[in-house]
């Protein structure tokens, strides 16, 4: 299992010593009975236990649950925002939608690509 945390990707097996980390955004694969799976997830708090792992995430979507075209519109929002000359915009915020909808759209291509492969 891999899990996003602030300061970067942290990889979980079986009998990993117990802690808690924050959440970035990012990415959660994770294997259940032999098969992948995959999550976007945006901030939240990770509990590492020698026998499992709890997410609590302020945002969490299944790689099929993403609705790609709003994840593409937000992408281009946030380009639009951080390629603005406007002293209004706040640029940390549009940096953190950006990574956000980029995260959304590999998540669901990704599985997309994968279930291609199966077929």
């Amino acid at each position: 299992m891999q899990i996003p945390g602030k300061d970067g990707y942290l990889g979980i097996l079986p009998g990993h010593a117990p802690l808690i980390t924050e959440l970035g955004i990012g990415e959660i694969s994770y294997r259940e009975n032999g098969e992948s799976h995959y999550l976007a997830v945006a901030w939240g708090f990770a509990e590492v236990l020698p026998d499992r792992v709890s997410v609590l995430a302020e945002t969490a979507e299944r790689a099929e649950e993403i609705n790609v075209e709003r994840a593409e519109e937000a992408r281009k929002r946030a380009r639009q925002r951080l390629n603005s000359a406007d002293p209004k915009v706040d640029f940390a915020r549009a940096q953190r939608a950006l990574t956000r909808a980029v995260t959304r759209l590999e998540v669901a291509a990704e599985t997309d690509q994968r279930r291609r492969q199966r077929e």
